[in-house]
């Protein structure tokens, strides 16, 4: 066999491998795609963000873009890693959005290659079921190798990235935007439920769209335009 035909051989042979490795995890864990709520699930393809994927998030505010990632972490039913050079995630804060500080790994890498290290071995990890790294830049290969570290291990990983005008291609199943908006009125003692622009920017299999949300946390309800629902249960699995 010449060296071209034995190079694709390989490939092949590893991409068949990662795919029933992504498929094994996911028998394991018995487990969906991680709901948001109703109207947004029903315009993505797999009925939420899908597991053993990657998810890139742009935030236009970096409040908003927390608590989306947070909100999908937490949904993601187990322990999961938050990765960035200087990792200023609060403990307390998320666990408004679901995630409590015992089931939430921080990991300090302020090099870029071990930032991208830790990412793709934790979304290779059956323990962990979502990973998040915050960089500003991941090159496309990069995010490729990302993409098929969650495939193999059944993770669902996101990428969060500040917004710019040009974010260039990406390897993650979709791409949003989070932005901040006007929230409601609150009580002397409460400053309201936050309220963000979600954006989907691209994902396979849905089309683009945009929704006004709110974060209802007593509830544990995503909130789209006053339309309260619950959201479908989630199955949990041990780290």
């Amino acid at each position: 066999m010449d060296r071209p035909s034995l190079v694709a051989a390989l490939r092949a042979r590893i991409g068949r491998l990662e795919r029933a490795g992504a498929a094994a995890a996911l028998a394991r864990a018995q487990v969906s795609a991680i709901p948001l709520a109703p109207a947004i699930d029903r315009a993505l393809a797999d009925g939420g963000l899908a597991r053993a994927a990657l998810h890139e998030i742009l935030a236009a505010e970096p409040g908003a873009a927390t608590g989306f990632a947070a909100l999908a972490l937490a949904r993601s039913g187990g322990t999961v890693l938050w990765i960035a050079p200087e990792p200023d995630a609060w403990p307390s804060g998320l666990k408004a959005y679901g995630l409590p500080p015992e089931r939430l790994v921080l990991v300090r890498a302020p090099r870029p290659a071990d930032a991208l290290w830790a990412m793709e071995e934790a979304l290779r990890c059956p323990a962990v079921t979502g990973a998040l790294l915050d960089m500003e830049v991941a090159d496309l290969t990069a995010a490729r190798r990302l993409q098929l570290a969650a495939e193999a291990g059944g993770a669902i990983g996101l990428l969060l990235r500040p917004d710019t005008p040009s974010p260039g291609p990406t390897a993650a199943l979709t791409r949003w935007r989070l932005a901040a908006r006007p929230g409601e009125e609150g009580g002397a003692h409460h400053l309201g439920d936050p309220s963000w622009q979600a954006e989907l920017l691209r994902g396979r299999g849905s089309r683009p769209q945009s929704w006004p949300v709110t974060w209802r946390a007593s509830q544990d309800l995503l909130d789209i335009e006053g339309a309260v629902a619950a959201p479908p249960a989630v199955k949990r699995r041990r780290a």
